[in-house]
C-alpha cells in the first residue's frame, strides 16, 4: 500500500472532529456516491457537461457538492434549543456542512442545525413511540426514541444518544432500520457517517 492510499484509509477511520477533516471526507464521499449510487438523472441533475466529464473519465469531482458551513452562532444556538452540547463529530460536520443531502441508504437527509431536534418531539418519532408503546417488550426501543436526538432520516433514522457518551465526548450514533425494528449501534456519529460511505463499495 502507497503512502497516500495508507493516509486515506486511516483518515477514512478516524472519529472526524474538525471541519478540515470533515471537508476532506465528503469530499471522498461525493465522488463515490457520484461513481456508484447516484442515478444518471441526479448527476445530470447535479453536474455541468465538463464536470460529468472529469467524473466519467477521472472519477473524481472539480467542485464542493455539500451545504454552506454552518457558523459557529447557529450550531450554539441549536445547542441552546436542546439543551446539550453537540459531539465532537457532530459539531465538525456542522461547521463544515450544514446538513447533507447526498446520503447512501435509506437516509434521505442529514439535517442542518437548525432541523436537528429531539426524536420524541419529530413527527417520526412521536409515530414510533406510539407505535412502540403498544408492546412492553419494546420498552428499550421507547426509551431510546424519548431521549434521543434524531440528526437523519427517510425511511431508516439516525439517532444520538446523549445518555452514553464515550471518553472522547463523543455520543453512540444509532441507525435505526423501522421496516425491520432492528437497531445498529455505532461509537459516533463520524462512524455512522463512515458506514454509509463503506456500503457504497
Amino acid at each position: 500500500m502507497n503512502n497516500t492510499n495508507a493516509a486515506n484509509e486511516a483518515a477514512e477511520t478516524a472519529v472526524l472532529t474538525t471541519p478540515q477533516a470533515w471537508r476532506e471526507f465528503l469530499g471522498r464521499y461525493d465522488e463515490r456516491y457520484m461513481n456508484n449510487h447516484a442515478s444518471d438523472q441526479e448527476l445530470v441533475d447535479l453536474l455541468e457537461e465538463d464536470e460529468l466529464e472529469v467524473l466519467e473519465e477521472e472519477g473524481r469531482l472539480e467542485r464542493w457538492l455539500g451545504e454552506e458551513p454552518a457558523s459557529e452562532v447557529a450550531v450554539v444556538a441549536a445547542e441552546e434549543r436542546l439543551g446539550v452540547r453537540f459531539p465532537p463529530s457532530l459539531r465538525g460536520f456542522l461547521l463544515a456542512s450544514d446538513g447533507w443531502t447526498r446520503v447512501s441508504g435509506w437516509v434521505d437527509l442529514v439535517y442542518p442545525c437548525g432541523r436537528i431536534g429531539w426524536m420524541r418531539d419529530s413527527d417520526t418519532g412521536a409515530r414510533l413511540i406510539q407505535i412502540y408503546s403498544e408492546n412492553a417488550d419494546n420498552d428499550d426501543y421507547v426509551q431510546l426514541f424519548r431521549r434521543s436526538v434524531e440528526v437523519a432520516a427517510g425511511e431508516d433514522v439516525w439517532l444520538l444518544d446523549p445518555t452514553d457518551v464515550g471518553p472522547d465526548g463523543e455520543w453512540t450514533a444509532c441507525l435505526f432500520t423501522p421496516k425491520y425494528g432492528d437497531v445498529q449501534e455505532f461509537p459516533s456519529f463520524s462512524d455512522l457517517f463512515h458506514d454509509g460511505y463503506e456500503d457504497m463499495d
